[in-house]
């Protein structure tokens, strides 16, 4: 089991990548059961998007997540993101991403809880 819930909580980026789609009007949704977690996703440059992830016990996760652009695209690629718990008990998500669709290259995101 991960020390680290994600149940319920609602997500932002913060900082993004200049070669990613997520950007300032994308939101998560995240769920968890056991070390498994799935999350939903839309807004900004993405239509709709899904991602399923496994978290290890300090609540690291590995991910892979597929959506679908505004242009229609389909893109897919792989995330290991690492928690931080902020002062206010918040979470922040620290993303190394890559691409396994279009150009194949990686990036770098953080992503917030928000309440």
């Amino acid at each position: 089991m991960s020390r680290v819930d994600y149940d319920g909580r609602t997500f932002r980026p913060v900082e993004t990548a200049a070669n990613g789609e997520v950007g300032d009007g994308t939101v998560f949704h995240y769920r968890q059961r056991g070390a498994v977690v799935w999350a939903s996703y839309h807004g900004g440059h993405v239509e709709r998007g899904t991602l399923v992830a496994t978290a290890s016990a300090e609540g690291a996760l590995d991910m892979r997540y597929a959506h679908v652009n505004r242009a229609g695209e389909l893109m897919t690629g792989t995330c290991q993101s690492t928690p931080e718990v902020l002062p206010d008990g918040r979470l922040r998500l620290h993303e190394r991403w890559q691409w396994t669709s279009g150009d194949q290259s990686a990036g770098t995101s953080v992503i917030e809880e928000v309440r």
